[in-house]
């Protein structure tokens, strides 16, 4: 809730989420009373837009309760400012959990007074770094041709439902893009719900994800709505979804195409509104040649793909994201007028960053941590990975050639690399699949994969034969 506060519209679906978590209730939505018995409604999670919109205004014409729900006190000092209202038992909420809304209300009156504060008070943080941001999402920054691509990727995706696979190694900034494509759709004012596929272990994924009746086995003492169903009206964002259970992929496909879910313990299915989102930094492709994941499903979440380069592929935003992460670490750690030096700068150019953007945010909260108010970070207080680096001009020790800066898109050179030798294997085994993917020390499907995504045409070993 402290980072959503850059942004009131990010905090209100925070906030309503919390509500709605400390609850265990149906739904949560944060309204403004109007003239008329009317209401605005703010954000909302666990429901639809219809659904918040009647229980709004039920809060506002005084009948909340009559439908079962409870109405808070205003999150703000205006005693006419925005409320909550919680689909939920009022009965149900004894003392103990209304004292864990009470604390939740003030943690968002705090963060509501921090989004008028820096309304008030933030002023341009400079040309530089004026050009770098896009309109897009806070802290979204963008300043490299590879990264306006992908803009231009999340802009051409407004307003349609389908579902987006994005790729990218751990750090890039995914979970970011996926936030991105959600502010820019229908659904921004309800819920982003993120969920990481390794958290939970096998045996619970399923109830985790698409929840559970009462009884439905050991330890389950109570409904649970499972993450699909608090998502409801908004978007569900499944993150490293390659290390998703394989006996849980099954379910996912079938939600994706017939959004319906089978609760554990149900008997009947439920259809539920969500949009799905999907991440990973794995290689899907192999997964499915070694059975670990659904070809299907591969399919069928890979409709849209947008691929995050990696830091060293758009060293040209390392200035810009320093000073936005310099800033932003200034302001938490409270630790005013911190600058980050030339020479540090020119390491952090020269650095490989394997972590990526995490990696570059986390050493600069490290090294502001470590300064005094007014300091300047100079190279020794860079971790010691970082400072170690070879300048990427200089020459390998015992070598004459000198080290060469990676190429401006190592994705596409990648890719075609992997073209052309695919394509070399195909014309020496005269089109068979299956003497090409030995050639290759490839499974049949997962070259069919790959061809696939390259774009390259083949024709099955049956059609040679008859040929």
């Amino acid at each position: 809730m402290v980072d959503a506060a850059a942004l009131p519209e990010l905090l209100g679906r925070e906030t309503a989420a919390a509500f709605l978590d400390a609850a265990a209730g149906d739904a949560a939505v944060m309204f403004v009373e109007l003239a008329g018995g009317e209401a605005r409604v703010i954000a909302y999670a666990g429901c639809d837009a219809e659904a918040a919109q009647a229980l709004a205004r039920s809060g506002a014409q005084g009948q909340a309760y009559g439908r079962g729900a409870i109405v808070l006190e205003p999150l703000g000092r205006d005693p006419d400012g925005a409320r909550m209202a919680l689909l939920a038992s009022p009965r149900a909420i004894g003392h103990p959990v209304m004292r864990r809304l009470r604390m939740i209300a003030a943690i968002a009156r705090q963060g509501f007074a921090l989004c008028a504060a820096r309304e008030r008070t933030v002023g341009p943080v400079g040309p530089a770094l004026d050009q770098a941001l896009e309109p897009l999402l806070p802290g979204f920054l963008t300043a490299s041709a590879a990264m306006a691509r992908v803009v231009e990727q999340i802009q051409r995706l407004q307003g349609n439902e389908l579902t987006v696979l994005v790729t990218g190694e751990s750090g890039t900034g995914k979970e970011l893009v996926a936030r991105a494509i959600h502010v820019g759709s229908h659904r921004s004012a309800a819920m982003f719900l993120p969920y990481n596929c390794t958290t939970t272990g096998r045996d619970l994924a399923d109830s985790q994800l698409f929840g559970h009746r009462r009884g439905a086995f050991t330890g389950a003492v109570s409904d649970q709505l499972g993450l699909v169903r608090s998502a409801a009206g908004g978007t569900l964002f499944l993150d490293e979804i390659g290390d998703l259970p394989l006996d849980v992929q099954p379910k996912l496909l079938r939600f994706l195409e017939q959004s319906e879910i089978m609760p554990v313990g149900d008997t009947r299915p439920q259809r539920v509104d969500v949009r799905v989102l999907a991440a990973t930094n794995a290689d899907l492709e192999q997964k499915v040649a070694d059975g670990k994941f659904r070809e299907d499903l591969y399919y069928r979440l890979s409709v849209i793909r947008i691929h995050v380069p990696p830091l060293r592929e758009r060293r040209e935003e390392i200035p810009h994201l320093s000073t936005f992460f310099l800033r932003e670490a200034s302001e938490r750690l409270a630790k005013p007028d911190v600058h980050l030096s030339s020479p540090s700068l020119d390491v952090f150019s020269q650095y490989w960053w394997p972590g990526n953007v995490r990696q570059l945010k986390n050493e600069i909260q490290r090294a502001v941590a470590l300064s005094a108010p007014g300091g300047t970070i100079e190279p020794v207080h860079l971790s010691p990975e970082i400072t170690a680096t070879r300048p990427l001009s200089a020459p390998a020790a015992g070598r004459g050639r000198t080290a060469l800066a990676p190429p401006t898109s190592l994705a596409l050179a990648v890719e075609q690399v992997e073209r052309e030798l695919i394509q070399a294997a195909l014309d020496q085994a005269r089109g068979n699949i299956s003497e090409t993917a030995r050639s290759l020390g490839l499974t049949r499907r997962g070259l069919y994969l790959k061809l696939h995504r390259l774009g390259l045409e083949s024709r099955p070993d049956s059609e040679l034969e008859a040929s």
